[in-house]
């Protein structure tokens, strides 16, 4: 190890590590490894990721005492490892002499500093770790479910958070340790970053489990470089890559590690999505390094690499390697498909075209010359005569009552006849298809159509993963124009797929040679549920109403048209807005409870992260005054 003095430069090295949860000996082979290749090159400090050794989205299995011992075990061996460099890392840390609220063995989101093999040990708490301050409870996270803060210790040593918050003595002096949502203090009392440069911390390390969202990294760079321009410190970022779950949602970690100078300077740590390994000196007496900070937000080709990663990377961990598609002709298949085929090999992709008795030979062409573009295996499986089975079986089916007399008949309308079609198509089709290819297929719903339940249950709406399910119709145009143009180097997905009238294809009423299709019209039904869901003061239909009145809408929703161009009247444009809204609050949240996970890239997916309860639509006495007037 290099010989650093408080005035002198040195060296630190992050390692935006792929952390695979639930698995800490895996993690902490990968780590001991760094650890020793950084001793080698003469480093003085490797810090490592939030929660580096078990993962960080793991549902309830911190209530596992046998797994909380093995993550103990690794950090033992991870403080063996220190000899002759500091090593920075996040683990869980038990107390088991202690009780949580919830009456478990006590547990806390732990940062550990080890130097020599020893680990270093609070001034103030006598605890040999950094406990998280402030722990986040919304999206993703839950921490306050699982662990002990420092806002709880310190009121159980009778005294204030403040003052349980101190810089760790190393070799190279006081350090500050923070984790993840330590550095996103904004919305609460105090920062605790601001705490440790006030005791004297010579630079701050926060190490995150940060999930993608689109242009998250955007206001990140804007923080986290006013936080070290505020305290006049250098703050190093180390972020987790790879796929972690919450059950129904499923987050992509992209790293963005990054080094900031203290002067509205920056060095990045690692490229998005990957694993890497950054070596930064920070000079000595606080000078200035880097390149000025110049926060940029995502582009699409940032939101294909996300899901890119994410599917990849859940596939991996599952051990899945064979996928089949029902490619229909659509944009919203096509890029399933086209996805996909990114991510195996053409002998593992297996795509189905559906046919029923309303698919159009414009749609059935373009699903073929997709196929054929993509260069996966490819096959057309009608579904008409099973589809003709089932209402053969159904329909005007005689029942029996009691005592043998008759109790009338079943009858299937226009609408159920719809429903068995896709239903055949999925849950018949593409489900025996998955099992004989030895795979799982796909489910190809946007987030448009998923909010309002638009699609059927054991039909459209099945499948293993929903890779499209966080993305608007707009985006999911948007991500296909960027693959055939930059991701493929040709036009894989056909022109046909992007001019074609959006269609389920379910009726006549949806014939799209006629240029009929269905009833959600883009853009605008894109940004007024992206208003109900994603914005952070979530709007209701008093909201949209009093903005419709006003003439407001379309810029508080981001529609760049005109919404009297499609809705004739404010009674048309009422019942549109309850008609959709009765259906995301009423039928659609059944339908999303049974639905397949979401790969999240959005501020709000569904899943664990958009959580409802059956409560029936819901309409305000202030709405109901303003319908009244607007309509009058």
């Amino acid at each position: 190890m290099q010989t650093h003095t408080q005035e002198g430069a040195v060296n630190v090295r992050l390692v935006q590590l792929e952390v695979l949860p639930g698995r800490p000996e895996a993690n902490t082979r990968r780590m001991l490894d760094a650890v020793a290749q950084a001793r080698a090159d003469g480093v003085a400090l490797v810090a490592f990721p939030e929660l580096a050794v078990p993962g960080y989205l793991l549902g309830d299995m911190w209530d596992r005492p046998a797994f909380l011992r093995a993550c103990e075990a690794c950090g033992e061996r991870l403080r063996e490892a220190s000899q002759g460099i500091i090593v920075v890392f996040g683990n869980v840390a038990v107390d088991w002499n202690k009780r949580g609220e919830d009456g478990r063995v006590r547990r806390y989101n732990a940062l550990f500093f080890a130097e020599n093999g020893r680990f270093c040990v609070s001034a103030v708490t006598r605890l040999p770790f950094v406990s998280k301050t402030l722990l986040p409870n919304y999206r993703c996270f839950d921490d306050a479910r699982h662990f002990f803060d420092t806002r709880r210790l310190a009121l159980e040593h009778g005294t204030t958070p403040d003052r349980m918050i101190e810089p760790m003595q190393t070799s190279l002096g006081l350090i500050g340790g923070l984790l993840c949502e330590d550095a996103w203090d904004t919305d609460y009392a105090f920062s605790p970053a601001k705490i440790l440069a006030h005791k004297g911390s010579r630079f701050l390390i926060n190490a995150s489990c940060s999930p993608f969202t689109g242009d998250k990294n955007h206001k990140r760079n804007r923080v986290f470089n006013q936080l070290a321009c505020d305290t006049g410190l250098p703050l190093l970022y180390v972020n987790t890559v790879g796929v972690q779950d919450i059950g129904k949602t499923v987050y992509m970690f992209d790293g963005a590690s990054c080094v900031y100078d203290g002067h509205g300077h920056a060095v990045q740590a690692g490229p998005p999505f990957e694993e890497a390994v950054a070596t930064v000196v920070l000079p000595a007496n606080g000078a200035a390094f880097g390149e000025p900070v110049a926060p940029r937000r995502d582009s699409t080709a940032a939101l294909a690499q996300a899901l890119e990663c994410g599917v990849r990377g859940l596939m991996r961990r599952l051990g899945i390697r064979r996928v089949v598609v029902g490619i229909s002709g659509g944009i919203d298949s096509a890029l399933t498909a086209a996805l996909y085929s990114r991510i195996v090999a053409p002998e593992d992709l297996l795509l189905l075209n559906l046919p029923g008795p309303f698919s159009s030979q414009t749609t059935r062409g373009l699903a073929r010359r997709l196929a054929e573009a993509l260069g996966g295996r490819y096959a057309e499986v009608p579904i008409t005569a099973a589809v003709e089975l089932t209402r053969g079986q159904i329909d005007h089916l005689p029942l029996i009552g009691p005592g043998g007399t008759p109790a009338g008949t079943l009858t299937l309308g226009p609408l159920d006849l719809e429903n068995i079609q896709a239903r055949d198509r999925g849950g018949r089709v593409l489900a025996a298809a998955a099992a004989a290819f030895g795979g799982v297929f796909t489910c190809n719903a946007n987030k448009a159509e998923i909010t309002v339940g638009y699609g059927t249950l054991y039909g459209d709406i099945c499948g293993w993963l929903a890779a499209l399910g966080d993305l608007w119709k707009e985006q999911v145009y948007a991500v296909a124009r960027h693959l055939n143009a930059e991701g493929f180097k040709r036009p894989v997905i056909p022109e046909g797929i992007f001019t074609v009238t959006p269609s389920a294809e379910l009726s006549a009423a949806q014939a799209v040679d006629e240029g009929k299709g269905d009833p959600l019209i883009y853009p605008y039904h894109d940004k007024l549920f992206r208003a109900w869901v994603e914005r952070w003061e979530r709007a209701t239909p008093e909201d949209i109403l009093e903005w419709y009145a006003a003439g407001e809408l379309e810029g508080r929703i981001g529609y760049e048209g005109k919404v009297a161009a499609l809705f004739p009247d404010a009674r048309t444009f009422v019942a549109d807005l309850e008609r959709w809204w009765n259906l995301y609050q009423g039928l659609g949240v059944a339908k999303r409870i049974q639905a397949p996970p979401v790969l999240a890239v959005s501020r709000r997916a569904f899943g664990f992260d958009h959580r409802e309860a059956q409560l029936g639509p819901w309409l305000s006495d202030r709405y109901q005054d303003l319908r009244a007037l607007v309509t009058a």
